[in-house]
């Protein structure tokens, strides 16, 4: 049971991860952010139910509580409040490209951990490639995308991807330092929100290329 919920829980990371970069309209793109948060947070709470750890569980409910509630909704927020397309028209690469994309990352991502799992063999430690999957697909979320609420999303997966490596290869991390991170995360989503908003009151757009084409 053990090794089917971490299976499970890791699959919907992956899923999660392939359908932002799948999908152009950002409600959909945020909802699919909290879906992982929420995966993340039961991938958290299956190695605490394994570990019997009272921590983890109190980790797994922050994982929850922030990932797939509060970030979510910060996202919501500025996009409610964007008063501009509500999807992502003119990415640089396109659907059919991505996805292939996301299958060379996936196998990239199985090659180079590799080692890492050959270290500590484990139901664990075998789920590392997906995590490492996560963060490739946030990175190239995050170089593709025009619009600075999709960059953000990105920037987001790949953390989400960088938690579940740290969670998969210790089988758990401490409390103060996954709380220490996730305030960091959040001070960033923060700070990116107003710079967002200060964009659009400023340009009227949060299309990247398009304020480059004003600078120049």
């Amino acid at each position: 049971m053990y090794v089917q919920l971490l299976d499970l829980a890791c699959g919907a990371l992956l899923l999660t991860a392939v359908l932002v970069l799948w999908r152009r309209e950002l409600t959909v793109i945020i909802r699919m952010f909290a879906l992982q948060g929420a995966a993340l947070a039961v991938l958290v709470g299956v190695l605490a139910a394994q570990e019997n750890s009272a921590e983890l569980w109190a980790v797994a409910v922050g994982v929850f509580a922030l990932r797939a509630v509060v970030l979510p909704y910060l996202l919501r927020r500025a996009l409610a409040g964007a008063g501009e397309s509500r999807r992502e028209t003119r990415p640089l690469v396109n659907v059919s490209a991505s996805l292939l994309a996301a299958a060379v990352l996936t196998l990239l991502a199985y090659a180079v951990s590799q080692p890492l799992v050959e270290l500590a063999p484990s139901a664990a430690t075998q789920a590392i490639p997906v995590g490492i999957t996560v963060v490739l697909i946030g990175f190239f979320v995050l170089v593709t995308r025009r619009r600075a609420l999709s960059q953000l999303v990105g920037f987001l997966l790949m953390d989400n991807g960088i938690t579940a490596v740290g969670f998969l290869a210790t089988t758990g991390v401490g409390l103060v330092v996954e709380l220490g991170v996730s305030l960091d995360v959040l001070l960033a989503v923060l700070v990116l929100q107003v710079l967002t908003t200060r964009m659009r009151e400023t340009f009227g757009d949060t299309d990247l290329d398009e304020l480059r084409e004003l600078r120049d």
